[in-house]
Formats: structure tokens, C-alpha cells, sequence
């Protein structure tokens, strides 16, 4: 089944998730959607994670500690809506000539 409720470009409030005792508390955070990879997405600048690559001199990328996003499951993030200030649930309004739109179930507006 496909989930077409967190697109990339959204923004999203993080409901669950961190670990408090490595001070990383990812919880209320807020952050644009980079990409999503089947049911986990990317949040720009958050969850960062420090990587070791090789360098690759055939692609141009110098070897060493990269530091970047990880990804989160999409049950844990939630679109969030500026209006109200707060993660919101979403539904799919199918208009007239057949066009399909994501919208806040609270508000009706769309996303």
C-alpha cells in the first residue's frame, strides 16, 4: 500500500523518537522532508549521524568523516500545519475534474 500522506518538500514535526540519554531528542523538532524511501524518510538537520567513507577518487570524494541525515520511520513524523502551530492528520479531497489534493483533516485547507 502506498503512503502519499509525507511527500518531499513537506515539512514535518517529529512525534516519537531520540535518545535522551545520547542527547539527541528528536521529539518536537521540525524539519523539510529531503526524500522518502519507502516507509522511512530524510529530515533535513535532523537525526545527523557521522559516517567513515573511502575516498572515491573516480566520483571526486575525498575520504573521511561525513556527517549527515539518518533516516526516521514515517510513523513517527507527522505533517505539520503553520496555521495552528502543530503536527496534523491528513486526507486526500479528490476535486471535480478528478485532480487529487492533500488537505489537513482539522482545517480542510490544503497542504
Amino acid at each position: 500500500m502506498a503512503n502519499n500522506r509525507i511527500k518531499k518538500g513537506d515539512t514535518v514535526i517529529i512525534i516519537a523518537g531520540g535518545n535522551k540519554k545520547a542527547g539527541k531528542v528528536l521529539k518536537g523538532q521540525t524539519g523539510e522532508v529531503l526524500r522518502v524511501e519507502g516507509d522511512r524518510v530524510y529530515v533535513s538537520n535532523l537525526n545527523m549521524v557521522k559516517r567513515h567513507t573511502k575516498p572515491n577518487p573516480q566520483a571526486g570524494q575525498p575520504g573521511g568523516v561525513v556527517e549527515r541525515e539518518a533516516s526516521i520511520h514515517i510513523s513517527n513524523v507527522m505533517p505539520f500545519n503553520p496555521a495552528s502551530g502543530k503536527g496534523e492528520r491528513v486526507k486526500t479531497k479528490v476535486l471535480e475534474n478528478g485532480e487529487r489534493l492533500r488537505v489537513f483533516r482539522s482545517s480542510g485547507e490544503a497542504i
